[in-house]
């Protein structure tokens, strides 16, 4: 069965590339514009598995084969139904063994051109790290937008990109907005494999000699952790500062949290990981405010006594001093477009990484 390296498939022109992996490891992470024919689904993997430990590798084998050749003749009735006689798909799994190989074998007879992921993801995985880090190495033209939790800054950070701007969204590539508050509750957040992989293929879309935009973050999004390379850079980096007032921000939040406006139950139980940092006073205004609805006066009340303190102790230690400071009165799409029009007239009469 041909391979192909995982460096060597950028060479290659194959029409799909086919995951074969349980749905549960194509979450977790896949190979980037891969889709997902399961020859095994998460509970038959695992039957196989516990059969494979508990009585034999025969056993397992036998019992494996039987599902995978029954999900094959699926895949094939549904999806590989119209395809050409010239069609040729890249087909993985996780070691490069027998889980691709029996599609791949399948296909091969009936006369398509399939190729094997030589080692699978764990391979792909390993290129993936090895070409982070190389990106990395070399210097890239940051700018930091920092500013108060509720300034908009990744909605500055989308009006720059729809200006042609250079733009890395951190939060949305780890599907976290990087506070105690700021898990997805659609999506749910990525893993680090996934972060990782996405990292990579946005980093190099992009010319690293020219501005590249990103938001001030800590050094973790959520449970992700922000590459060292990028996050030492992302802290030398020239930093432009925004500020708005912070019933404007409070204002915003409201918009951008629905979820917890219609689940009050759920904001309850994310406050409690905060509840030791504040006094008990403070805490109980929050949770009497929660409960009567009043959730104005606890999103005010919880910028100006947790995130806008702990904002400036991280700012001060982490980033350097601002190179140039933005205002808006608040975060709506005008004051969002004059303030990325003031970055690119910066930019134009005076580069901030100069």
């Amino acid at each position: 069965m041909p391979t192909v390296a995982p460096e060597e498939m950028s060479g290659f022109d194959f029409d799909e590339i086919i995951d074969v992996r349980s749905p549960s490891e194509f979450v977790d992470d896949h190979v980037t514009g891969a889709i997902n024919l399961p020859v095994l689904d998460d509970s038959q993997r695992s039957r196989v598995g516990t059969v494979y430990k508990q009585v034999n590798a025969f056993e397992a084998r036998r019992i494996g084969a039987a599902m995978v050749s029954a999900n094959i003749a699926d895949h094939l009735a549904a999806h590989f139904m119209d395809k050409p006689q010239d069609y040729s798909p890249l087909i993985y799994c996780w070691r490069g063994g027998q889980r691709s190989r029996s599609l791949a074998t399948i296909l091969t007879a009936v006369g398509w051109k399939a190729h094997l992921i030589k080692g699978g993801y764990k391979e792909y995985r390993k290129f993936v790290s090895a070409s982070l880090n190389s990106i990395l190495e070399k210097s890239t033209d940051f700018r930091v937008i920092a500013g108060l939790t509720g300034t908009g800054k990744t909605r500055l950070l989308q009006r720059l990109e729809a200006m042609g701007c250079q733009v890395i969204d951190l939060e949305g590539l780890a599907s976290h907005r990087g506070s105690v508050l700021g898990d997805d509750p659609e999506r749910g957040q990525s893993t680090q494999k996934r972060f990782e992989n996405l990292l990579l293929g946005k980093i190099k879309s992009l010319d690293p000699m020219k501005p590249i935009y990103l938001e001030s973050e800590s050094s973790r999004i959520g449970r992700l952790q922000v590459p060292e390379k990028i996050w030492i850079q992302m802290k030398a980096a020239p930093v432009i500062e925004l500020s708005v007032p912070l019933k404007a921000r409070a204002n915003y939040l409201m918009q951008e949290y629905p979820h917890f406006t219609d689940n009050p139950d759920l904001l309850l139980e994310k406050i409690d990981a905060i509840k030791k940092l504040q006094s008990r006073e403070t805490v109980q205004q929050w949770e009497d405010s929660i409960n009567e609805g009043n959730f104005m006066a606890f999103v005010e009340s919880i910028l100006s006594k947790h995130y806008d303190p702990a904002y400036l102790r991280s700012r001060k230690k982490t980033y350097s001093s601002s190179c140039a400071k933005l205002s808006m009165d608040k975060v709506l799409e005008q004051h969002l477009d004059q303030a990325a029009g003031e970055i690119l007239d910066l930019e134009a009469g005076f580069p901030l990484g100069a």
